[in-house]
């Protein structure tokens, strides 16, 4: 099922008290075994106002993505995880953490995990309505630029927030 040998790409341990669930690795985060190691992760952390440190240190953060290895390419980016993957393990893997905020990045992980009938920009424009519990986010691509574009609003308003709460975190 996976253009490469697999190569399962998670971070984190018992103490971290950010969760951030994103979709799955990418190819460059696949050949150097470090998560968000690509444009996405440096507009992410650039995002919650962190530095590599703090966001690559697993007793602070946790990284738990849908689909722990790469999984291919598709005409238009990466392919979807691999939905056995979540269903195996997420639930297992963060049974022994208890961080004070969950990162849902995208709509892969917003589906999983609120179940809810919603776009990803709807969830985002009442991203308050998901605290203390999560945080949602769109997904930070460069393929995401056009969104972004058509919503001003995540920048201007939402991202000043979410800062905020994430250096209350550190």
């Amino acid at each position: 099922m996976l253009p490469f040998d697999p190569n399962p790409i998670i971070q984190g341990s018992v103490n971290s008290q950010i969760v951030i669930i994103g979709q799955a690795p990418g190819l460059s985060a696949h050949l150097t075994t470090l998560p968000w190691n690509d444009a996405s992760g440096k507009r992410l952390r650039t995002w919650l106002g962190m530095n590599e440190s703090n966001f690559y240190n697993p007793e602070k953060v946790a990284i738990v993505p849908m689909g722990f290895c790469y999984p291919g390419k598709s005409k238009s980016g990466d392919l979807p995880p691999i939905k056995r993957c979540a269903e195996i393990w997420q639930h297992r893997l963060l049974a022994s953490i208890s961080p004070k905020i969950t990162l849902l990045i995208g709509q892969y992980a917003q589906q999983y995990y609120l179940q809810d009938k919603f776009t990803v920009t709807e969830r985002i424009k009442n991203w308050e309505s998901y605290l203390p519990k999560y945080i949602v986010l769109p997904h930070p691509s460069p393929r995401n630029n056009i969104w972004l574009k058509k919503n001003p609003w995540f920048e201007q308003t939402v991202l000043p927030e979410v800062r905020l709460l994430m250096q209350r975190m550190n």
